[in-house]
C-alpha cells in the first residue's frame, strides 16, 4: 500500500471518529463501544438517537454487517481483524473510482468520490455529522499524505 493511500485510511479513521479509540480504531463499534474477538463482524445493532434509527456499523471505517456478508464473500476474508477491514476500505475506495485520486494526490477529488460510502465525509447527506474539508486534508497530510500541487 502505498502512502497516501495509508494516509487516505487513517483520514477516514479521523473523519469516522474511530481513530483514538480501541486498537487504533479496529475495533470500535457504532458509537463509541468496543469489541473484543475479530472473528467476524460484530453485528451489534446500536441506537443512534441523532439519526433516530439503529446501525450496525463497526470496524475502523464503520463497515455496516450488511455490507460486510458482501465483502467477507467477494474478497475472500477469514476475519474482521485490521487487514481485512483495510482491504474492504480500499475496495469500497476502488468502487467509488478515488484511487487514481488519491494516488495523484487529488484530495478534494476523492473525498467526493468517496462520501456515498462515509457519512461523515463533507457533503455526504446522510444528516450526520460532517467533517470540514479542512480538517481531513490536514489529518491526510499528517499521516504522510501528499497533495497534488495546481
Amino acid at each position: 500500500m502505498n502512502a497516501n493511500r495509508k494516509a487516505f485510511l487513517d483520514m477516514l479513521a479521523v473523519s469516522e471518529g474511530t481513530a483514538r479509540l480501541g486498537k487504533n480504531g479496529y475495533n470500535v463499534v457504532v458509537g463509541g463501544g468496543l469489541f473484543e474477538s475479530f472473528a467476524d463482524h460484530p453485528n451489534q445493532r446500536v441506537y443512534i438517537k441523532r439519526i433516530d434509527n439503529y446501525s450496525t456499523a463497526a470496524g475502523r471505517y464503520q463497515l455496516l454487517y450488511r455490507y460486510w456478508k458482501i465483502y467477507k464473500v467477494q474478497l475472500q476474508l477469514l476475519d474482521f481483524g485490521p487487514n481485512s477491514q483495510d482491504k474492504v476500505a480500499l475496495q469500497q475506495i476502488k468502487e467509488c473510482r478515488a484511487l487514481d485520486d488519491i494516488d495523484a494526490g487529488r484530495f478534494e477529488d476523492a473525498v467526493n468520490n468517496c462520501k456515498r460510502i462515509w457519512a461523515s465525509l463533507p457533503g455526504a447527506g446522510y444528516g450526520q455529522h460532517e467533517n470540514s474539508i479542512e480538517k481531513l486534508r490536514q489529518a491526510f497530510v499528517d499521516a504522510g499524505g501528499v497533495l497534488c500541487q495546481p
